[in-house]
């Protein structure tokens, strides 16, 4: 063997090495890859956690249970009864006042109050003209008492918590913070969500108030709420939540403490992990390692919300709000305090701290365990590891049925932990990489099995059309000698004139026409559903119906003939211009074509060693015989009646007459395609019935009236071959009548 060949088969080897080992390999890369991933917790993972876990919550909200918080709201009727927002201030004692008088507990503030009240008389003087008439009394207005004062002494007399607004920039401001704080563990400033400055309320309100905290909503990357801190960091001066405030208000405890894994029992496992829990009063509540609370969110709920109005009404039911923490806030559409939620994409803000203290009240979390992270890795790779080895054994099909039998207990398991605990286990992302692994290798395994059919395709599309080769890539069992009779329509189509044009052509030359010509002639037939049998030089043979079922053959067929036809035309241009550029004398090129519909066997034919898939019969033959009969008529294309009927009015066609054609003893009719139908030029809608008018005087011999008919077709297309033809015939007929069992059909003497 030649050093070259071994060559060959040695790296042929080593890629057949490589492939299999890569096939075993990468599977393990990417499952160990994915473990990592997970272990970075990168914001694709969190994103990820966060869209199933509101799934769970959709599916099963939290059922509301009357934990005796209320929302006392600011809505559209209550601004329609008592006057639009922002009110003065002695109306907002009024409702101050009506809150602890039914007995609530604590009365938070979803509102800051930063500006002073204008509707202060002392205020209003400067905005009002100066006249006599206010001269006279503005000693007695000055003497009238400050809004925010009054204000401020209602707070002082009721559990009011004031709330304050976090910002990024800083500022001098710094919310004045009634609570202590008491750490247990570590220091936990660190972990807490930082802020640099604040939008505070006026000094003696917040002076005056039992409580003082922050109701800065916190989303996450896609806008919505579902965390919310207990406890906010400006600087180094710890601020509690609004929520986590008014329940030390309510409680009329003084501190709020901060337990961090290591401190009192919790677990550390060495690692700084953040905050574990947050004690308000007699309240534990579990948190995040930055302090904040998982929301389980309910619907609606009609008893958690009471309309400001509704309080401020004579008669006003005291057990609505005695002994309730309340929160006043507004779901009016025009103060736009709307945030998302993952069951609301328009919640009242207010509604998500409600909502956080009944939690707090009721015990009920949705908790992410500290263990949570590295139960899922260690899922993810013991499932893998135990995957993976039965996908190499039993395949892709039982594989993908252990991969869908592993997520779907993995989901089951996740789910069952969310109803039974409230704990938020991940089982997507293990499955997602399980299901990954097993994809990979199936498309492995298919892109293997791929490269086999690709080197049967390789072997066999140098001697068949390509259809023919990816159909025996796809079964082989069809790689033997047979055939069947099938209808089909078959296509002959050669240039008309090539011993002229080889002739300004060297041997390179000639075959780079031939390629140039034929490769778009191809495509056309190709995309038009047909296959290309053969080229007999400059001729090509294709059919339609075959190896592929095709119930349109016919219509195929004549769509394909037309656009080669007119295809012909910018090849025609590519080459003039390429002749000119190269000083060369052009001679375009025409082509004619035969079609013909009919019976044919079709299969592979042959020997033993050697076989073709083709097809053979007299119509087939027809069809040959039909492209070279259209030099009698000078026309480029011809097409038997049988085409014409089975295309069933897909084109434009003339009839050419009747030809007897050699080795046929029966006549047959043909036509002529002009264009697709309702293609038809204007000239041709005029022309067409007087050279159909020209036929039938020719067939009943009626030879002058032929000749008239034929010349009117010509003065309207000088160089139309059927009326030149026939006018020819009709004239010679005129002088010299036929015989009289004459019938009109051409009897062509030559293929």
């Amino acid at each position: 063997m030649p050093i070259s060949g071994i060559r060959f088969k040695w790296r042929a080897r080593q890629r057949g090495v490589l492939s299999r080992w890569l096939y075993v390999i990468l599977p393990w890369c990417i499952l160990f890859s994915a473990a990592g991933l997970r272990l970075s917790e990168p914001n694709i993972v969190e994103e990820l956690q966060n869209r199933v876990f509101d799934y769970y919550q959709r599916f099963k909200p939290r059922p509301y249970e009357d934990a005796a918080v209320r929302v006392v709201d600011l809505d559209d009727e209550t601004l329609k009864r008592l006057g639009q927002w922002p009110w003065p201030r002695t109306l907002v004692a009024k409702l101050v006042r009506r809150l602890a008088e039914n007995g609530a507990s604590a009365i938070a503030f979803d509102i800051v109050f930063a500006e002073p009240d204008r509707t202060t008389a002392s205020r209003l003087l400067s905005l009002w003209p100066q006249t006599e008439d206010l001269a006279a009394v503005r000693g007695r207005l000055l003497k009238l008492p400050d809004h925010d004062r009054l204000l401020a002494k209602e707070f002082a007399q009721a559990p009011v918590v004031v709330g304050s607004v976090l910002t990024e920039e800083a500022n001098a401001e710094a919310p004045a913070v009634k609570a202590s704080f008491g750490f247990s563990g570590e220091d936990p400033t660190p972990f807490v969500v930082p802020f640099a400055g604040a939008v505070k309320n006026l000094p003696p309100l917040e002076e005056a108030a039992s409580g003082n905290g922050a109701f800065n909503s916190i989303t996450d990357q896609d806008g919505i709420i579902r965390r919310v801190p207990l406890v906010f960091r400006v600087g180094d001066a710890l601020v509690p939540s609004l929520a986590a405030e008014a329940l030390r208000v309510a409680q009329g405890a003084s501190t709020i403490g901060i337990k961090t894994a290591g401190g009192s029992g919790e677990a550390s496992w060495g690692a700084r992990t953040g905050i574990a829990k947050v004690k308000i009063g007699k309240l534990s509540v579990p948190t995040d390692e930055n302090g904040r609370i998982l929301i389980y969110y309910t619907k609606s709920a009609p008893g958690r919300t009471i309309p400001v109005w509704e309080v401020m009404e004579k008669g006003f039911d005291r057990s609505r709000l005695e002994g309730c923490v309340t929160v006043i806030g507004t779901s009016a559409a025009g103060l736009k305090d709307q945030r998302a939620t993952p069951l609301n994409p328009m919640a009242p803000g207010v509604e998500v701290h409600a909502q956080a203290m009944e939690q707090i009240l009721l015990g009920r979390f949705l908790v992410r365990p500290d263990w949570a992270d590295g139960a899922e890795v260690v899922y993810l790779l013991v499932l893998g590891v135990l995957l993976i080895p039965l996908l190499f054994k039993f395949g892709a099909g039982w594989g993908l049925l252990i991969s869908a039998g592993a997520v779907v207990g993995a989901g089951v398991v996740s789910w069952f932990a969310f109803l039974r605990w409230g704990w938020l286990l991940d089982a997507v992302f293990p499955a997602i990489i399980i299901l990954a692994v097993h994809a990979f290798m199936t498309i492995v395994s298919y892109l293997r099995s791929e490269g086999e059919r690709r080197r049967v395709r390789g072997a066999f599309s140098r001697y068949m059309s390509p259809v023919l080769a990816e159909q025996l890539a796809a079964h082989p069992e069809k790689l033997k000698l047979g055939g069947e009779f099938r209808t089909m329509t078959f296509h002959f189509c050669d240039i008309a004139g090539f011993s002229t044009i080889s002739e300004f052509y060297d041997p390179q030359g000639l075959i780079h026409f031939l390629n140039q010509f034929l490769t778009p002639m191809t495509e056309i037939i190709l995309k038009n559903h047909g296959t290309v049998d053969k080229y007999i030089g400059d001729c090509i043979m294709a059919y339609w119906n075959a190896p592929l079922d095709d119930p349109d053959h016919a219509r195929h067929a004549l769509d394909a003939v037309l656009e080669m036809h007119a295809a012909l035309k910018g090849l025609n241009e590519e080459r003039k211009a390429q002749a000119k550029a190269e000083g060369k004398k052009f001679v375009p090129v025409k082509i004619r074509t035969g079609l013909n519909t009919g019976s044919c066997i079709v299969g592979n034919m042959g020997s033993e060693h050697r076989f073709d898939y083709s097809v053979i019969g007299d119509d087939v033959n027809l069809a040959s015989r039909l492209e070279g009969a259209n030099k009698f008529f000078g026309t480029n294309i011809m097409v038997s009646e049988a085409t014409i009927e089975q295309a069933s009015g897909s084109v434009e066609a003339r009839e050419l007459g009747r030809v007897r054609v050699v080795g046929k003893a029966a006549p047959i009719k043909v036509f002529q395609p002009l264009a697709k139908a309702g293609d038809l030029s204007e000239d041709w809608k005029k022309a067409l019935p007087r050279y159909m008018e020209g036929i039938a005087r020719y067939d009943s011999r009626e030879f002058d009236k032929a000749v008239a008919a034929f010349n009117e077709v010509l003065a309207v297309f000088p160089e139309d071959g059927p009326s030149k033809f026939y006018a020819k015939a009709a004239g010679g007929f005129a002088a010299s009548p036929p015989p009289k069992d004459w019938d009109g059909v051409l009897n062509l003497t030559a293929k």
